[in-house]
């Protein structure tokens, strides 16, 4: 389904793509018309966004030819590319870090706010201002640095700087998975004023098969690095997508069977009397097998909340409690068997370029240490295991985590933390970003983890997750728990937004 002109913007032809000896694309033949919102889906490690990044300038394509507005078309760098209207926003931060608002809004483009080789920073300030407000974002401002500025408020920034030059195509990577409710109105409205009003084009590439059934008018399923099939709307099913995804039916089942609360007697951690900054009076306990979830709004709070009981964050007032023991630092959690898998996994999670073996092992190494000494060989059967038990997909144990899939480099934050035999974890985000089979199996080994006696503190801005998974489910507005939710199979979403809003 595309505009009625349809007029072809962007052509790919036998697209091949080699990272070493892997294949990321084989073959691959995309359109791309005016007036589309195409969405590209596929799990982890499918080829979807590698077919955009090229196209896009941020990689050449090993071979194959690209063409745009009916010319050949091979970009060097992401800049040229946006020069020439097709940007593309990432599923992780790609702002320029230590500088401001309007420092990332106008990179590469510091001339025309320069004379005589200085640059007129108010002029460039009040620049990013209007920007700004013409996007309607009037609670950020272009003096501000973006070192101070939440994710998702990076992300808007990011969103804000593609389009600020008016793209003729715009590639919108795993966007949504970083932006709270308001964030992602504001890229619904800018992808539908692009393609119903302004016949220009978008790739819309995401996990959510909701996502996409709601805002694109076609969708291209991708599997292995070759596009296996491109339904349009009137072929929509969300079983049937998940099944071309995979190569197999994998039902309809994510979520625990059982719709009973239930949880142990023994608490295994308590945050008490907990203020930071907004946060006023905050209590939680957490037993042995229970899984309690944290809800609300992207800045209600519930992301600190993790931090804090991680010993990220350190309260002005109250403790964080592991068994009668503070926890007063990551370590110290570490030591007493708290793990934590950041909702920011590259910066925060994960060592990018260091191996998936040194990653999931890190946590361990104090226990893996005799007299010093490491065994190589423990530390490989243990990396092993956790790279059969979740089905990580890498070259090999030595292979870097930069390397890895979206999906992948999740899978070694589980592996760390189950590696360390952790018997309470925060899970904050933790199947953000990632295709519908790796959720499957995220929440299977969640649902072990709650049957073994382990403690899970599960924060999540996705209310499904909540409901599928959780005991209970605190809802947070204005940094303080607004509500409580018992597990129930009538418990519904709209029964909880109310208190979120």
């Amino acid at each position: 389904m595309v505009c009625d002109n349809n007029e072809l913007i962007f052509e790919a032809r036998h697209m091949h793509k080699e990272f070493g000896p892997t294949i990321a694309l084989k073959d691959v033949d995309f359109t791309l018309h005016r007036g589309e919102i195409r969405g590209l889906i596929g799990e982890n490690g499918s080829g979807k966004s590698t077919i955009m990044s090229i196209a896009a300038g941020m990689q050449p394509t090993t071979s194959g030819e690209m063409f745009y507005k009916g010319k050949s078309w091979s970009p060097k760098t992401m800049l040229e590319a946006q020069e020439s209207g097709i940007a593309m926003i990432l599923q992780e931060s790609n702002t320029i870090p230590g500088v401001t608002v309007a420092e990332n809004l106008f990179a590469g483009r510091e001339k025309e706010f320069s004379r005589f080789g200085i640059i007129n920073m108010p002029k460039m300030y009040q620049s990013a201002d209007k920007i700004l407000e013409k996007f309607g974002v009037t609670n950020i401002k272009g003096n501000t640095k973006i070192n101070s500025l939440s994710f998702e408020a990076r992300k808007l920034v990011e969103i804000i700087r593609a389009m600020e030059k008016g793209p003729e195509i715009l590639v919108v990577d795993e966007t949504t998975t970083a932006l709270s409710f308001e964030g992602r109105k504001l890229l619904y409205k800018i992808i539908h004023q692009m393609t119903e009003q302004e016949n220009k084009a978008v790739v819309f590439i995401s996990h959510d098969i909701d996502e996409i059934m709601e805002h694109c008018t076609d969708v291209t399923i991708l599997r292995d690095g070759e596009i296996i099939a491109t339904l349009n709307k009137d072929e929509y099913d969300p079983r049937k997508i998940r099944t071309l995804m995979v190569g197999r039916d994998i039902g309809d089942a994510y979520y625990r069977d059982d719709m009973v609360p239930s949880s142990g007697e023994e608490v295994e951690l308590e945050l008490k009397d907990i203020n930071y900054l907004n946060i006023k009076n905050f209590n939680l306990q957490l037993h042995s097998g229970e899984i309690v979830g944290i809800g609300g709004l992207s800045d209600c709070g519930m992301h600190t909340i993790g931090h804090i009981a991680y010993g990220a964050c350190k309260p002005q007032q109250g403790q964080v409690l592991r068994k009668g023991k503070k926890i007063t630092s990551p370590s110290k959690a570490i030591d007493l068997g708290v793990g934590y898998i950041s909702k920011n996994r590259d910066t925060e999670a994960l060592i990018l370029e260091a191996s998936v073996k040194e990653n999931i092992i890190l946590p361990s190494l104090d226990q893996l240490s005799h007299f010093t000494f490491i065994n190589p060989f423990e530390e490989n059967k243990i990396t092993d295991e956790q790279i059969s038990n979740l089905s990580i997909k890498c070259y090999n144990r030595n292979t870097y985590v930069s390397k890895l899939s979206g999906g992948n480099k999740q899978k070694v934050s589980f592996a760390k933390w189950l590696a360390n035999h952790s018997n309470v974890i925060i899970m904050d985000c933790p199947t953000r970003g990632v295709d519908v089979a790796v959720k499957q199996a995220m929440y299977r080994i969640i649902n072990e983890l709650k049957q073994q006696g382990k403690a899970i503190l599960l924060i999540s801005e996705e209310l499904a997750e909540l409901i599928g998974m959780c005991d209970r489910i605190l809802i947070m507005k204005d940094f303080n728990i607004n509500h409580e939710f018992k597990r129930s199979a009538d418990l519904k979403e709209v029964d909880i937004i109310d208190y979120m809003l």
